[in-house]
């Protein structure tokens, strides 16, 4: 059994293929962490814990000073009560106070995994795929109910955790902390690494050993952001690509969260995730509920790489959904950078002649086609057809891409609304505002109340109207700013700091209801590029756009960083023109085909200024792309080279049957008189021999692993390879 409870010793060990997770009943009812790390059949000695007096660390009993919850490693440690670390948890009673006190109270287990209610979480297609474990825990003054839920499933070294809070009492309680999970280490001796960045530079890597005190990763901007991605990793100090241990941690969540690691004053290691507290408080009425998001956590003993295959292959096949979880993705062509807002059906159609000819198979109208949208400044929330720009609407613009052979995909901001718009001259309550206070407009709009069910309802029919009314396979869902003054005029006074979380509540009923009501559309999230690329947003859509920079150069960090948690088939990855519209640089039409290749292909510039030859490179990519993009999209991924350590970048995809793999590799600038240089290969069967195809040529993997390939020497800048390798 991968969890089980021993009666007598009062310990519950969960085990996952390659991990165990130890947690005791100890003295007094505390619940008490003993051990997270590589798998062990006995729990004794992760349990031979030495208890000593600490000076200033209080004792619960005073029979007994070795005993203090400020030096217990803890499972879901309170606060107020004698432990001074950062608590998981904070509770306001009436009476105006926070200290709480949890005791064990029961536990089940059972087969199978339950959804949360209202959140995204991963899912199972039978109960045998999982096992869960619920512990309750009880504080008996607050009559404060927490249910602690641990899933171990079939196949994964994974362990899904979240938390429930349920009012048992008479009294109203206010949470003001809910995190999702807690986990106290024994040592501080790891690194920390996290994912940071901005607009149009997501998703970079940073690596720091942790210090004394706390170091926290978080977002306050109402969504998961640019500036920091909801993962964090801690790696011992010899950990790498391929050796090591590591423990990964991430939320299915798409708004504010936090992550704490700190390291208390005996070096040990606290570290928990959740919802932000900051600005955040959520009142439970008597009988109420409040459910936490889901945390991923992932431990390895053989470095990051294994790290993020397993996070990979559990998001492909159980937290993406739908037609195309298993299906690969159509290559597209997006007229957003080609012509911005200065376009008409003949223009755009001229486009998606020529990318049918070059065997692109979606055809994406992106901004401006709605309202009386001619720019950013007006018509966000006015979801119907421009008559005078598609004077035959989406319907008829939608039938003539279909004849040339292609499918057809429509852009869409359903969050956000201008004020100058028929939605905001009806409904100007409908925004985020607070009463009094100027509205702060980004990118000339506000932000919809998605904690009102009347405006989730209004954006469900408006969105739902133009999909059923035209041949549309696609759909590019953005959300182009971030919140400010949040306030909702439904909520009470006392509940006005539930508004960040209720949008993201209602954000996601939204998109459940839309994309279950519309299955065979493939949709894309976007937020300003990466600012939204997170797994709460990839239960409902399988890809997201990765970055608005499609520079080739700055690509190789995004995509590599981006990689270190969520897989190539979720990344939306185009080729754009030259100069680049974001940095003015002129890089190969051959390395932005690489890059972009490496995820969902696609291509975002005007076909028909192109020469012959630039088209003919094109026909080339897409027909590559197809023959390979079963690989890149949904084999094992392993990177080779960091365009975080050097000029040179390298990654391959390797089949699951471990028969073909495609090896990327991208050198930045030409460098003169270099000497030889070889690229070892990964994740293929030594004992295979692999043809490098259109070469003539076969290796075995032992040779292409521990030898590695001889890279071609070219001249120039912004260079790339592409090998493709099969079993003989």
């Amino acid at each position: 059994m991968p969890i089980s409870f021993d009666s007598n010793t009062k310990r519950f060990h969960i085990s996952t293929v390659n991990s165990s997770y130890i947690i005791e009943i100890f003295k007094s009812g505390y619940l008490r962490h003993n051990y997270y790390g590589k798998r062990v059949k006995s729990t004794e000695l992760a349990s031979n814990y030495f208890l000593e007096d600490r000076a200033f660390s209080p004792n619960p009993d005073v029979l007994d000073k070795t005993f203090s919850l400020d030096t217990l490693p803890q499972e879901y440690p309170s606060y107020g009560n004698s432990d001074y670390r950062v608590p998981a948890f904070q509770v306001q009673a009436e009476d105006g106070g926070t200290i709480t006190d949890l005791r064990y109270k029961a536990y089940r287990i059972y087969k199978g995994k339950e959804k949360l209610e209202g959140l995204p979480s991963i899912y199972v297609e039978k109960d045998e795929e999982a096992e869960t474990l619920e512990i309750t825990l009880f504080d008996e003054v607050l009559k404060l109910q927490v249910i602690l839920t641990y899933t171990v499933m079939e196949g994964f070294d994974v362990i899904l955790r979240s938390t429930r809070f349920i009012n048992s009492g008479e009294s109203k309680l206010k949470l003001l902390r809910a995190l999702s999970m807690n986990v106290d280490f024994d040592d501080a001796d790891f690194d920390l690494i996290h994912l940071w960045g901005a607009w149009a530079r997501e998703r970079h890597i940073e690596r720091k050993p942790l210090f004394a005190g706390t170091q926290i990763i978080d977002s306050k901007r109402g969504a998961s952001s640019h500036q920091h991605n909801p993962f964090m990793a801690l790696a011992r100090k010899n950990a790498d690509e391929d050796n090591g241990e590591v423990y990964g941690f991430n939320i299915v969540y798409s708004g504010n969260f936090i992550i704490d690691a700190e390291v208390d004053q005996f070096l040990n290691t606290r570290v928990n995730l959740g919802i932000n507290p900051f600005d955040f408080s959520w009142l439970l009425e008597k009988g109420e509920s409040f459910q936490t998001p889901e945390v991923v956590m992932v431990y390895t003993d053989k470095g990051l790489g294994d790290m993020s295959r397993t996070f990979h292959r559990l998001y492909r096949s159980r937290l993406c959904r739908g037609k195309y979880r298993d299906e690969v993705r159509p290559i597209l062509i997006n007229n957003w950078e080609a012509t911005y807002f200065d376009f008409d059906p003949q223009k755009i159609e001229k486009i998606a002649i020529t990318a049918k000819e070059m065997g692109i198979e979606l055809f994406v109208l992106d901004d401006g086609w709605f309202g009386n949208r001619t720019d950013d400044k007006t018509s966000l929330g006015d979801w119907f057809v421009d008559k005078n720009r598609f004077p035959g609407g989406i319907e008829d613009f939608a039938d003539r891409v279909n004849k040339q052979g292609m499918k057809f995909g429509l852009w869409f901001e359903p969050e956000m609304i201008s004020k100058t718009s028929n939605l905001y001259s009806e409904h100007p309550d409908w925004c985020l505002h607070v009463p009094n206070r100027e509205n702060t407009e980004g990118r000339n709009q506000l932000i919809l109340d998605l904690s009102r069910d009347e405006v989730c309802d209004q954006i469900i029919k408006m969105v739902s109207d133009i999909l059923k009314s035209a041949p549309i396979s696609y759909v590019k869902w953005d959300m182009n700013r971030h919140m400010t003054e949040i306030g909702s005029a439904k909520l009470s006074i006392d509940r006005q700091r539930e508004t960040a979380h209720r949008y993201i509540l209602g954000l996601y009923k939204v998109m459940e209801k839309i994309t279950t009501s519309f299955p065979d559309i493939l949709f894309e999230s976007c937020s300003g590029g990466g600012g939204r690329f997170d797994p709460g947003i990839l239960y409902y859509m399988p890809q997201t756009w990765t970055s608005d920079d499609t520079d080739a150069v700055e690509r190789l960090k995004i995509q590599y960083g981006t990689s270190l948690v969520y897989p190539p088939s979720a990344m939306g990855a185009h080729v754009s023109a030259v100069p680049n519209h974001v940095l003015e640089r002129v890089t190969s039409l051959e390395m932005r085909g690489a890059v972009a290749m490496s995820g969902n292909f696609g291509y975002e510039l005007d076909l028909n200024k192109l020469t012959n030859e630039e088209r003919e490179i094109i026909k080339q990519q897409v027909a590559l792309c197809k023959q390979i993009r079963g690989i890149t999209e949904y084999g094992d991924f392993y990177r080779l080279k960091s365009p975080f350590e050097g000029n040179e970048t390298s990654w391959m995809s390797v089949s699951p049957d471990k028969k073909e793999a495609v090896v990327f590799y991208f050198k930045v600038l030409g460098e003169p008189n270099v000497i030889n240089r070889r690229l070892k290969l990964k994740g293929i069967n030594l004992e295979n021999n692999y043809e490098i195809v259109n070469e003539e040529l076969s290796y075995l993997g032992d040779e292409l692993t521990y030898v590695g390939l001889p890279i071609p020497y070219k001249t120039g800048d912004f260079t790339s390879v592409i090998w493709r390798l099969k079993a003989k």
